[in-house]
């Protein structure tokens, strides 16, 4: 084992060893105070528009904090974070990534010239889906001046995984087929722009970390926006300000 690898299984356990403590402090204070640590979830949840989601009840989401599948998860998005090579100002990865009809392609397959390449990672999330509409309504005012190509991910909340009540029903994916399965059911949506998948060794997620959900803008193969790591902090409206500096929208054009 070379040192880089040694220091990364270094990190990998003071990672580990942070994540257990805060999942059992959590657990601690969530037995001893429930209604505060309940209204302090609730008000993180109110970034992501899950308090004002009809299908959502805080008895569907908030006891699953601090459960054995959130310490799981939250673990492997800290790992994900260590493999992240997408750098503001950098070289974007250039990722496989496989298209709904099965056949692989790569992410700068979708670059033109110098539009800007709106990157937008996630799967059925709550708060992914959530915000879908606003990111359609970036694809319908951009289009003529920006391309937008959603990558599909490993689910965030899976049934088997780290669950939410009245979620959509799709497992972990154990094979590409369940990956594509799962993507078609945002075409029922009407995306507006291409849908491909994550390959199964979760390249582009780990490369651009962004399990669970995450929004980049490309422009000329560089990267001009990195979003912050969803939930919380996934927002589309940050896109819009950037393609606004990037690119005139049609019906946008100054009046003289």
């Amino acid at each position: 084992m070379g040192l880089s690898q040694l220091w990364l299984w270094l990190k990998r356990l003071v990672i580990f060893l942070q994540v257990a403590l805060e999942v059992a402090t959590g657990k601690v204070l969530m037995t001893l105070f429930p209604e505060r640590v309940k209204q302090n979830i609730l008000a993180m949840g109110q970034k992501t528009g899950m308090t004002r989601n009809p299908r959502f009840a805080p008895d569907n989401w908030v006891p699953t904090f601090f459960s054995i599948q959130y310490f799981w998860f939250v673990l492997k998005v800290r790992w994900q974070r260590l493999e992240d090579r997408a750098e503001y100002g950098g070289l974007a990865p250039n990722c496989t990534v496989v298209r709904l009809s099965g056949q692989k392609c790569n992410v700068w397959d979708f670059i033109q010239g110098s539009r800007p390449l709106v990157l937008n990672f996630g799967s059925c999330t709550p708060s992914f889906l959530l915000k879908f509409d606003q990111f359609k309504r970036l694809v319908d005012d951009f289009a003529s001046t920006a391309d937008f190509l959603i990558i599909y991910i490993e689910e965030a909340h899976a049934t088997d995984g780290w669950a939410f009540k009245n979620n959509v029903d799709i497992r972990q994916h154990r094979s590409l087929q369940d990956r594509l399965r799962a993507a078609h059911l945002l075409l029922a949506r009407s995306p507006q722009c291409p849908v491909v998948v994550d390959t199964m060794q979760n390249q582009s997620s780990q490369l651009y970390a962004a399990l669970p959900e995450r929004l980049y803008v490309i422009q000329e193969g560089r990267i001009c926006y990195k979003g912050k790591p969803g939930p919380w902090n996934y927002n589309p409206e940050e896109v819009r300000a950037v393609l606004e500096k990037l690119c005139i929208p049609p019906g946008h054009m100054p009046q003289f």
